[in-house]
């Protein structure tokens, strides 16, 4: 734990670590969602779906590495038991039990939308107390907000060929 990097946050440091732990959670959730998602996924366009899975499964393990350096660096320290992450989640794991493309799609953007709203919310609460964190936050913000658009428009295509192939 760095002396001076946990001064800088003040007297919230504690709630920021809070907060970095439901991050870290959601991030090993995401990573899984995706990942599985990839191995399960069925029907038309799933080879692009898959391989846009398994680049966000990876981006959501680099953010839970980000977010475990910054809880160490700030006294914290992940959630260390898996069985724990469902406890901690603000996002939460939708189960990929239907495996159709529009299905696994549809439960990725609603856990973007739902990182969003949380990355965003941090990155609220550490601008102006703790630049380090808000940095980090900001980064992750902007990885979550490209990966919605990402689904998004593979969605759009998927309902575009859907909808124009002759039956």
């Amino acid at each position: 734990m760095g002396t001076s990097g946990r001064q800088i946050v003040g007297k919230n440091v504690e709630k920021i670590i809070e907060q970095l732990r439901m991050a870290f959670c959601d991030e090993w959730l995401a990573h899984y969602q995706y990942w599985v998602g990839a191995k399960v996924v069925r029907g038309p366009m799933k080879d692009a779906v898959i391989a846009e899975l398994v680049q966000h499964a990876a981006d959501e393990m680099r953010h839970a590495t980000l977010i475990t350096d910054r809880l160490i660096q700030l006294g914290g320290a992940p959630v260390l038991d898996p069985k724990d992450w469902y406890k901690f989640t603000s996002c939460g794991y939708d189960v990929p039990a239907d495996h159709y493309v529009k299905k696994i799609l549809e439960q990725n953007i609603k856990g973007e939308q739902c990182a969003i709203r949380f990355y965003s919310d941090l990155a609220k609460m550490t601008h102006e107390e703790d630049p380090v964190t808000y940095n980090v936050v900001t980064q992750i913000l902007q990885d979550e907000v490209m990966h919605e658009e990402d689904l998004q428009s593979l969605n759009e295509d998927l309902e575009l060929m859907v909808k124009h192939t002759p039956i």
